[in-house]
């Protein structure tokens, strides 16, 4: 997968508040509501939930962005904008759903200033299942060299399949396969309605299983 992508907590957001108590200690729901007191939100507790979440907006972006070479200052960004606005959170337990969309919003914006198209995306082996979805896990048994030298050749297939979608597909079906996003939502973030978002990944699906059907009946 890509590099890590470092995030300095210093540069993210302001320092306002020495960490005065164990937040490591703390669930994920305290550390948002600690997040949510007062004016600003509480540095050691807001940098406790960068530790934890870094990773997943690093996965997010790189999904979304994989030949970006700005994703690290991507992800400064998007933890700004989570420090500005996580009061306005409602409800904590779908914290990491709303730091997608912040992610995935930020791409969006930067994508549209660049006006061009992206490159493939990056996905974790998908299969095809009988009922059109697509399964992202991979089976949890050690494979032996001949099932590793085959998910590396149905990888590379799966990445050629992708880069012929349109950008719109490959984004729509990283939010719902991936990021495991409803249908309401993606409509929401990609300004689109909710029957087009539903078409989209439809095609989507579509197109990667006639491209990929050969090699799967091989």
């Amino acid at each position: 997968m890509s590099q890590s992508i470092a995030v300095s907590w210093s540069t993210a957001v302001p320092r306002n508040v020495e960490p005065s108590v164990q937040v490591d200690k703390l669930t994920n729901h305290d550390l948002i509501l600690r997040c949510q007191e007062g004016l600003r939100p509480d540095c050691a507790a807001f940098a406790e939930l960068m530790r934890r979440y870094q990773t997943h907006v690093e996965r997010v972006l790189y999904h979304l962005a994989p030949d970006w070479a700005d994703r690290a200052d991507m992800a400064q960004e998007v933890w700004i904008r989570v420090f500005r606005n996580i009061s306005k959170l409602q409800e904590p337990g779908k914290f990491q759903g709303w730091l997608s969309r912040i992610a995935t919003n930020l791409f969006y914006d930067e994508l549209r200033k660049r006006k061009r198209v992206v490159s493939p995306l990056s996905l974790d082996a998908p299969r095809s299942m009988d009922d059109g979805e697509m399964d992202w896990e991979i089976a949890g048994d050690t494979p032996g060299p001949e099932e590793e030298l085959t998910t590396r050749e149905f990888y590379e297939q799966l990445r050629e399949a992708i880069a012929d979608l349109p950008e719109v597909f490959r984004t729509t079906i990283v939010l719902r396969e991936i990021e495991g996003m409803a249908y309401e939502e993606i409509a929401e973030i990609t300004g689109v309605s909710l029957g087009t978002v539903k078409s989209r990944i439809a095609r989507a699906r579509s197109r990667l299983q006639s491209q990929l059907q050969n090699y799967l009946d091989a």
